[in-house]
């Protein structure tokens, strides 16, 4: 029992560093969200319920105006699908990671936001570390931080007066960052361009409301169909 106590301690003392950018960013969008919340004139349990139960920043934006606007649940639907359709290449990347751990995956699966994914992904896990606990607790902190944020901006907001637009590119800033730090990491740089490139193209073709479904589409099939000579790419060096 003191050893697995161990464990899980100094999981979380490993996680907690790697999330210090996200609190960052998501308290900031948090907060934001929020007051948006309250000022379109919706209790603070809104915004507290919500991301604690849906964990979808974007989806919760979106959702306040499905919210105020005329019943409609399939195009609610149809919309969540459309906006958070990268979650699904999200799991494929993450099946060999999730595999034997237990009770943890069903709740690393629903937490799995863009962050913890980035995270979770790329972090190099020391050894002696359980991965399992590692990315349970980078979940968990992101959630928390999340929630927090959301909770704090719907019962502050209506003391708050100040212009927030802008806030959101925080988080856009900040995947910047997450890109820049995964291309310093890699020995080759093949797979970054090609989904780069196939980005700006869709960008062109489908317009920039509709080119992340298409992009993700056409980047899953390339990588797919390259996997092979892209990681004997990566043998050889």
């Amino acid at each position: 029992m003191k050893g697995n106590t161990h464990a899980v301690r100094k999981a979380l003392q490993c996680a907690f560093p790697h999330t210090i950018p996200i609190f960052a960013g998501f308290w900031f969008l948090g907060l934001t969200y929020g007051i948006y919340m309250n000022i379109s004139g919706f209790s603070f349990w809104y915004p507290c319920l919500m991301s604690l139960t849906i964990f979808a920043g974007s989806i919760e934006f979106v959702a306040v105006n499905m919210l105020l606007g005329v019943f409609n649940p399939l195009q609610s639907l149809l919309l969540t699908l459309m906006i958070n359709a990268r979650h699904l290449f999200y799991g494929i990347s993450m099946l060999d990671k999730y595999r034997n751990i237990g009770w943890k995956k069903p709740y690393l699966i629903f937490g799995m936001c863009d962050e913890s994914f980035s995270i979770n992904y790329t972090a190099k896990i020391p050894e002696d570390v359980d991965p399992g606990w590692f990315m349970f607790f980078v979940t968990l902190l992101n959630h928390l931080y999340w929630f927090s944020g959301a909770t704090l901006g719907g019962i502050f907001g209506s003391l708050i007066h100040f212009n927030t637009e802008g806030l959101d590119f925080v988080m856009t800033a900040m995947f910047v960052v997450i890109f820049m730090e995964q291309w310093l990491k890699e020995k080759q740089h093949t797979s970054s361009c090609i989904g780069l490139g196939i980005s700006l193209l869709c960008l062109v073709i489908f317009g920039p409301d509709s080119f992340i479904i298409p992009a993700m589409i056409a980047i899953l099939f390339l990588l797919t169909f390259l996997r092979r000579p892209l990681e004997k790419g990566a043998t050889d060096q």
